[in-house]
């Protein structure tokens, strides 16, 4: 372990350089064009270890039933699995997502290629989720160079489509059986925390009926979004409601931090609107959309009740009111028990590396992992590269440290040797 660890320290500049190779591919969905190609560069790098490597492309008209809000995405699904018997009692799943969000123009530095400054590697997707597979990619050479056999066997899902959803890569691999496994390692995460449980998530529309017509004779036609106000209204009510409830499930340290608020909290937010065709006509439309995020202790059930209730409110005190809405299950919520022995390991071996109490907690925001955990029934810790507040995730100059990324290469080699 000692020399793995040691040896592991040489190696920087070649994870540097595989991560570089991952980010130039640009895999930003929307459209999610260049998938294919992601997964060959993978897929050969893991073929010349030994693994056993499958490239499985989702069906077109699959991903479409699926998925109906994202036809206009193109390019193949393509995935990749690649698995490793070394005769091991138990067998380990890893999993993160090659997909990335698109890049602003508001750059300071190329999006799609890694740019090292101050200690930092700069790249879109580093920390979300590409530095992930750089540092397995080199921690499996470095094991093969020393003739470390892994204490797992292993199950690697290297998927696309999770900034997206709801139906990824990773929940097709649940669907078919790809993810036998005791136990799941997600990479899909950053390093302040130890992910055990998640926020589901639900979107929303509402579309509020008008009438267009002239503006200067608008009261002869019905005006969308001044119809609208009172459903923002009831909304917002609901939103209150809402977010005072807490879970018991802790949140991350970072979050807790900044806001003080110490458990994962569910969310209802209005993010888009849109409505009218110019300003001289009476908008015949208006279109709210937005989000609920839901704790590990509520159910979509209950969640779509909530928005049953406060519609037919609004179309009981305001009968001229004509909407239609609807209410969609994008990721169940995920949780992990606390105690399981798989997490006890996971913790163990990131207190160890990391130097620190590294905390167990949930993330407010939602991940496809939770869909895998939910049809394989295995414990999922998720556990990546990056920090919550500095690494500007889905954000312009997104970043890692370099020493996170060393940190986590010898984290997965800790974890896959002991």
């Amino acid at each position: 372990m000692k020399a793995l660890l040691e040896y592991l320290d040489s190696r920087t500049d070649e994870t540097i350089r595989t991560l570089d190779g991952l980010v130039r591919i640009q895999t930003a969905v929307p459209p999610g064009e260049n998938y294919m190609r992601a997964m060959e560069l993978a897929g050969r790098n893991l073929e010349e270890l030994g693994f056993q490597v499958e490239t499985i492309v989702m069906p077109r008209e699959l991903f479409e039933k699926k998925n109906p809000r994202l036809l206009h995405l193109t390019g193949d699904r393509a995935n990749l699995s690649a698995k490793l018997d070394v005769g091991a009692e138990k067998t380990l799943l890893i999993n993160t997502h090659l997909d990335v969000v698109p890049a602003s123009p508001n750059w300071t530095v190329p999006p799609f290629e890694c740019t090292v400054k101050d200690g930092r590697i700069y790249g879109r997707g580093v920390a979300d989720s590409k530095g992930g597979v750089a540092a397995l990619i080199t921690l499996l050479s470095a094991m093969s160079e020393l003739d470390i056999k892994p204490n797992f066997n292993l199950n690697i899902a290297l998927t696309t489509d999770e900034e997206m959803g709801p139906y990824s890569g990773l929940c097709y691999f649940a669907d078919l059986g790809k993810l036998e496994a005791d136990y799941f390692l997600s990479m899909d995460g950053d390093s302040d925390d130890i992910t055990i449980a998640s926020n589901g998530n639900v979107d929303w529309q509402v579309d509020v009926i008008g009438r267009s017509y002239h503006s200067g004779s608008s009261f002869l036609g019905i005006n969308a979004i001044e119809k609208s106000i009172p459903v923002m209204n009831e909304l917002m009510e609901l939103k209150a409601n809402i977010e005072k409830k807490r879970s018991k499930v802790p949140a991350s340290m970072a979050i807790s931090r900044m806001t003080g608020i110490k458990t994962l909290m569910p969310v209802l937010n209005i993010t888009m609107i849109n409505g009218g065709v110019k300003q001289n006509v009476v908008p015949d439309r208006c279109t709210l959309k937005g989000d609920r995020r839901f704790i590990p202790e509520e159910n979509y059930d209950d969640v779509r009740k909530e928005f049953i209730d406060a519609l037919s409110k609004v179309r009981k005190e305001h009968p001229d009111i004509i909407l239609k809405w609807s209410c969609d299950e994008i990721y169940a919520p995920l949780l992990t028990d606390m105690k399981h022995p798989w997490v006890n390991k996971v913790k163990s071996v990131a207190d160890d590396v990391a130097g620190r109490d590294v905390s167990l907690a949930g993330a407010q925001g939602s991940l496809d992992v939770a869909y895998a955990v939910k049809v394989t029934g295995l414990p999922a810790c998720c556990y990546g590269i990056g920090r919550r507040t500095q690494s500007n995730t889905h954000s312009d100059d997104e970043n890692i440290l370099i020493e996170d990324l060393v940190m986590y290469t010898k984290f997965l080699g800790k974890l896959l040797s002991s």
